[in-house]
């Protein structure tokens, strides 16, 4: 009896973890992060920027759309818009959701080409979404200021060529450099004046034991001097769960240092 009584409290603790890992799995949050640069230009006031990431086979809550509205200038998908059985309706309906919050811009992952390539590209063509293939684009302040945002392909299928984004941008002005996969950071030069990177594809880790997990947690730090910013990512591989390593998206607001 007391045997039956200590495996059917397992099974209960049991289901509650699984219900928790759920949870985490399937969460909405929108953190948001100010990050302050002394060679942000001034004359651009703040940018914000709302940054998603490994969206997998989900299919964006419209709260977290609602979050980033009227607040997000640009929007930036880090790889992994869809993987392996995901429809291309859904990835349609994602994209459409996110174009309601400001421009998009996408940077493959290494998931996004067990879909379709041909078709997910031609979607994101027809539907205005620009796609940063090694490539840069520039904004200018009314000063005169630049900004650019370079985007790369996926790092871990050898597609990447950050030589040819940087040649599509120009030397000076302020850098940001979008890499599905954060390990890009460990190929960067000083000569390359990346100020901030965002990535994502580690899930942080996705299922972390008492702390630990296959990959960080992530988060922002400094690193080969610039800033890293990896998320956990919005959703999920090979299990729809996660423990220590919530879902999330993000709100950044960019500002020069000092105000």
């Amino acid at each position: 009896m007391v045997l039956i009584y200590f495996l059917l409290a397992i099974l209960i603790l049991g289901g509650f973890l699984l219900l928790y890992m759920y949870r985490q799995a399937f969460g909405d949050r929108v953190l948001k992060h100010e990050l302050r640069f002394k060679e942000f230009p001034a004359s651009f006031g703040s940018v914000t920027l709302f940054f998603i990431s490994d969206i997998h086979k989900r299919i964006i809550s419209d709260s977290v759309i609602e979050e980033a509205k009227e607040k997000a200038d640009l929007v930036i998908i880090g790889g992994d818009l869809a993987e392996k059985g995901v429809g291309l309706d859904q990835v349609s309906i994602n994209i459409e959701k996110l174009k309601s919050i400001a421009p998009v811009f996408f940077v493959w992952g290494n998931n996004d080409y067990e879909f379709n390539s041909h078709e997910l590209d031609s979607l994101l063509f027809h539907s205005g979404v620009k796609m940063l293939d090694n490539t840069a684009v520039k904004f200018e302040s009314s000063s005169g200021d630049t900004l650019f945002i370079l985007g790369i392909d996926d790092l871990s299928l050898g597609k990447s060529r950050l030589d040819l984004a940087m040649q599509d941008a120009e030397p000076n002005g302020f850098h940001i450099l979008v890499s599905h996969n954060p390990a890009i950071v460990n190929r960067l030069e000083p000569g390359h004046n990346i100020s901030l990177v965002l990535s994502g594809h580690t899930h942080g880790g996705q299922i972390r034991i008492l702390g630990f997990g296959p990959y960080e947690l992530g988060g922002i730090k400094k690193k080969n001097g610039t800033t890293l910013m990896t998320s956990n990512g919005y959703g999920t591989t090979t299990v729809p769960l996660r423990l220590g390593a919530r879902a999330e998206t993000h709100l950044i607001t960019l500002l020069p240092k000092g105000n």
